[in-house]
Protein backbone atom coordinates (compact mmCIF):
# COMPACT_ATOMS: atom_id res chain seq x y z
CA UNK A 1 0.00 0.00 0.00
CA UNK A 2 1.10 3.74 -0.70
CA UNK A 3 0.30 7.01 -0.13
CA UNK A 4 -0.45 9.75 -2.59
CA UNK A 5 3.59 11.04 -2.27
CA UNK A 6 4.32 7.03 -3.38
CA UNK A 7 5.55 6.22 0.28
CA UNK A 8 4.75 3.07 2.04
CA UNK A 9 2.27 2.45 4.40
CA UNK A 10 3.43 -0.14 6.80
CA UNK A 11 0.22 -1.82 7.76
CA UNK A 12 -0.62 -1.82 11.63
CA UNK A 13 0.45 -5.37 13.75
CA UNK A 14 -3.18 -5.60 14.96
CA UNK A 15 -5.69 -6.54 12.64
CA UNK A 16 -9.44 -7.54 13.45
CA UNK A 17 -12.25 -8.24 11.76
CA UNK A 18 -15.94 -10.47 12.44
CA UNK A 19 -17.20 -12.11 9.67
CA UNK A 20 -21.18 -10.86 9.14
CA UNK A 21 -24.07 -13.40 8.99
CA UNK A 22 -25.69 -13.95 5.51
CA UNK A 23 -28.56 -15.27 7.85
CA UNK A 24 -31.05 -13.75 9.70
CA UNK A 25 -29.83 -13.74 13.81
CA UNK A 26 -32.22 -15.85 16.38
CA UNK A 27 -34.55 -13.38 18.15
CA UNK A 28 -34.64 -15.00 20.81
CA UNK A 29 -30.95 -15.35 21.94
CA UNK A 30 -30.50 -11.82 21.17
CA UNK A 31 -33.27 -11.27 23.45
CA UNK A 32 -32.02 -12.91 26.44
CA UNK A 33 -27.95 -12.12 25.26
CA UNK A 34 -27.69 -10.10 28.83
CA UNK A 35 -28.31 -13.52 30.52
CA UNK A 36 -27.03 -16.13 27.65
CA UNK A 37 -23.87 -14.20 28.04
CA UNK A 38 -23.35 -14.97 32.12
CA UNK A 39 -21.42 -18.16 31.92
CA UNK A 40 -19.08 -17.12 29.71
CA UNK A 41 -18.27 -14.22 31.07
CA UNK A 42 -17.23 -15.83 34.23
CA UNK A 43 -15.19 -17.92 32.52
CA UNK A 44 -13.73 -14.90 31.04
CA UNK A 45 -13.27 -13.03 34.74
CA UNK A 46 -11.46 -16.49 36.05
CA UNK A 47 -8.79 -15.94 33.74
CA UNK A 48 -8.69 -12.18 33.40
CA UNK A 49 -7.89 -11.66 37.22
CA UNK A 50 -10.88 -10.86 38.64
CA UNK A 51 -11.56 -10.64 42.27
CA UNK A 52 -14.75 -11.47 44.07
CA UNK A 53 -16.62 -11.96 47.10
CA UNK A 54 -17.98 -15.69 47.80
CA UNK A 55 -19.32 -15.24 51.49
CA UNK A 56 -18.76 -14.59 54.97
CA UNK A 57 -16.85 -16.47 57.46
CA UNK A 58 -14.11 -16.31 60.26
CA UNK A 59 -14.75 -15.07 64.25
CA UNK A 60 -14.87 -11.73 63.12
CA UNK A 61 -17.33 -12.05 60.02
CA UNK A 62 -14.83 -10.81 57.51
CA UNK A 63 -15.70 -11.63 53.57
CA UNK A 64 -14.19 -14.39 52.21
CA UNK A 65 -12.36 -13.02 48.88
CA UNK A 66 -10.68 -15.34 45.92
CA UNK A 67 -8.69 -13.52 43.45
CA UNK A 68 -8.68 -15.63 40.11
CA UNK A 69 -4.81 -15.85 38.84
CA UNK A 70 -4.16 -14.58 35.23
CA UNK A 71 -4.81 -11.23 33.34
CA UNK A 72 -3.03 -9.52 30.49
CA UNK A 73 0.43 -8.98 31.52
CA UNK A 74 1.85 -6.01 31.46
CA UNK A 75 4.61 -5.35 34.26
CA UNK A 76 6.78 -8.27 33.00
CA UNK A 77 6.93 -7.23 29.57
CA UNK A 78 7.74 -3.69 30.00
CA UNK A 79 10.73 -5.22 32.46
CA UNK A 80 12.14 -7.13 29.68
CA UNK A 81 12.08 -4.47 27.03
CA UNK A 82 13.07 -2.01 29.78
CA UNK A 83 16.26 -3.93 31.17
CA UNK A 84 16.98 -6.92 28.00
CA UNK A 85 15.12 -5.34 25.17
CA UNK A 86 12.97 -8.99 24.93
CA UNK A 87 9.63 -10.13 24.62
CA UNK A 88 8.94 -13.61 25.61
CA UNK A 89 7.51 -15.39 23.11
CA UNK A 90 4.82 -17.60 25.62
CA UNK A 91 4.29 -14.09 26.95
CA UNK A 92 3.12 -12.76 23.89
CA UNK A 93 0.91 -15.85 23.32
CA UNK A 94 -0.73 -15.79 26.71
CA UNK A 95 -2.06 -12.14 25.87
CA UNK A 96 -2.79 -12.54 22.39
CA UNK A 97 -4.98 -15.62 23.11
CA UNK A 98 -6.17 -13.40 26.21
CA UNK A 99 -7.28 -10.73 23.96
CA UNK A 100 -8.81 -13.31 21.58
CA UNK A 101 -11.11 -14.61 24.25
CA UNK A 102 -12.04 -11.55 25.49
CA UNK A 103 -12.55 -10.31 22.02
CA UNK A 104 -15.32 -13.17 20.73
CA UNK A 105 -17.18 -12.57 24.43
CA UNK A 106 -17.47 -8.94 23.53
CA UNK A 107 -18.29 -9.65 20.20
CA UNK A 108 -21.63 -12.08 21.21
CA UNK A 109 -22.55 -9.93 23.92
CA UNK A 110 -22.57 -6.69 21.58
CA UNK A 111 -25.00 -9.33 19.45
CA UNK A 112 -22.20 -9.55 16.36
CA UNK A 113 -22.61 -12.89 16.24
CA UNK A 114 -24.82 -15.55 17.65
CA UNK A 115 -21.94 -18.33 18.04
CA UNK A 116 -21.61 -19.17 21.70
CA UNK A 117 -18.25 -17.65 22.28
CA UNK A 118 -15.62 -20.65 22.41
CA UNK A 119 -12.68 -20.51 24.73
CA UNK A 120 -9.64 -21.68 22.46
CA UNK A 121 -11.16 -21.78 18.57
CA UNK A 122 -11.30 -17.90 16.84
CA UNK A 123 -14.85 -18.71 15.52
CA UNK A 124 -15.52 -15.39 13.26
CA UNK A 125 -13.65 -13.30 15.00
CA UNK A 126 -10.48 -12.69 13.35
CA UNK A 127 -7.64 -10.98 15.75
CA UNK A 128 -4.40 -11.32 14.45
CA UNK A 129 -1.30 -9.58 16.36
CA UNK A 130 2.21 -9.60 14.86
CA UNK A 131 5.03 -11.05 16.97
CA UNK A 132 7.54 -8.30 17.78
CA UNK A 133 10.88 -7.69 17.46
CA UNK A 134 11.76 -6.95 20.56
CA UNK A 135 15.65 -6.46 19.71
CA UNK A 136 15.34 -4.17 16.68
CA UNK A 137 11.28 -2.91 16.82
CA UNK A 138 10.90 -1.74 20.30
CA UNK A 139 12.34 1.05 22.09
CA UNK A 140 13.92 0.79 25.72
CA UNK A 141 11.86 3.81 27.26
CA UNK A 142 8.65 3.67 25.42
CA UNK A 143 6.79 1.54 27.62
CA UNK A 144 7.43 4.10 30.32
CA UNK A 145 5.44 6.92 28.20
CA UNK A 146 3.17 4.82 25.98
CA UNK A 147 0.01 5.18 28.41
CA UNK A 148 0.42 8.77 28.24
CA UNK A 149 1.26 9.33 24.65
CA UNK A 150 -1.98 7.70 23.79
CA UNK A 151 -4.18 10.09 25.98
CA UNK A 152 -6.09 11.34 22.68
CA UNK A 153 -7.08 8.32 22.32
CA UNK A 154 -8.65 7.33 25.57
CA UNK A 155 -10.66 10.62 24.75
CA UNK A 156 -12.14 9.54 22.01
CA UNK A 157 -12.59 6.63 22.35
CA UNK A 158 -14.74 7.40 25.43
CA UNK A 159 -17.30 9.22 23.36
CA UNK A 160 -17.10 6.51 20.60
CA UNK A 161 -17.70 3.97 23.27
CA UNK A 162 -21.04 5.87 23.93
CA UNK A 163 -22.18 5.88 20.45
CA UNK A 164 -21.56 2.11 20.17
CA UNK A 165 -23.24 1.43 23.37
CA UNK A 166 -26.16 3.04 21.40
CA UNK A 167 -25.80 1.58 17.74
CA UNK A 168 -25.83 -1.61 19.92
CA UNK A 169 -29.20 -1.18 21.82
CA UNK A 170 -30.54 -0.05 18.43
CA UNK A 171 -28.80 -3.63 16.54
CA UNK A 172 -31.07 -5.28 19.45
CA UNK A 173 -34.75 -3.45 18.48
CA UNK A 174 -33.31 -4.25 14.87
CA UNK A 175 -32.59 -7.60 15.36
CA UNK A 176 -35.74 -8.08 17.43
CA UNK A 177 -38.01 -6.84 14.42
CA UNK A 178 -35.86 -7.86 11.37
CA UNK A 179 -33.59 -10.74 12.52
CA UNK A 180 -30.85 -8.87 11.21
CA UNK A 181 -28.00 -6.44 12.75
CA UNK A 182 -27.95 -2.88 10.09
CA UNK A 183 -24.60 -3.19 8.07
CA UNK A 184 -23.73 0.47 9.00
CA UNK A 185 -24.12 -0.41 12.76
CA UNK A 186 -22.55 -3.73 12.64
CA UNK A 187 -19.03 -1.40 10.75
CA UNK A 188 -19.19 1.12 13.04
CA UNK A 189 -19.21 -0.94 16.65
CA UNK A 190 -16.40 -3.47 14.96
CA UNK A 191 -14.21 -0.38 14.41
CA UNK A 192 -14.90 0.87 17.30
CA UNK A 193 -13.44 -2.75 19.06
CA UNK A 194 -10.41 -2.56 16.60
CA UNK A 195 -9.83 0.42 17.03
CA UNK A 196 -9.71 0.05 21.11
CA UNK A 197 -7.50 -3.04 20.46
CA UNK A 198 -4.97 -1.13 18.49
CA UNK A 199 -4.48 1.00 21.63
CA UNK A 200 -4.57 -1.71 24.02
CA UNK A 201 -1.70 -3.42 21.62
CA UNK A 202 0.17 0.03 21.64
CA UNK A 203 -0.30 1.32 25.12
CA UNK A 204 -0.78 -1.57 27.23
CA UNK A 205 0.34 -5.42 25.77
CA UNK A 206 3.77 -3.33 24.24
CA UNK A 207 3.69 -5.25 21.04
CA UNK A 208 4.73 -2.21 18.96
CA UNK A 209 5.82 1.24 18.86
CA UNK A 210 3.92 2.17 16.12
CA UNK A 211 1.00 4.78 17.12
CA UNK A 212 -2.34 3.90 16.41
CA UNK A 213 -3.91 5.60 13.36
CA UNK A 214 -6.99 7.85 14.60
CA UNK A 215 -9.54 5.26 12.79
CA UNK A 216 -12.12 3.13 12.67
CA UNK A 217 -11.09 1.16 9.24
Amino acid sequence: METGTGQPVQAYPLTFSVDSLDWKMNRLTSFLRLFTVIPIAIVLAAVSGASYEIGWGGSNNAATTVTAAGGLLFLAPLLMILFRKKYPRWWFDWNRELLRFSARVKVYFTLLRDEYPSTDEQQAVNLEIAYPDAENDLARGMPLVKWLLAIPHYIVLFFLAIAAFVCVVIAWFAILFTGRYPRSLFDFVVGVDRWFLRVNAYAFLLVTDQYPPFSLN
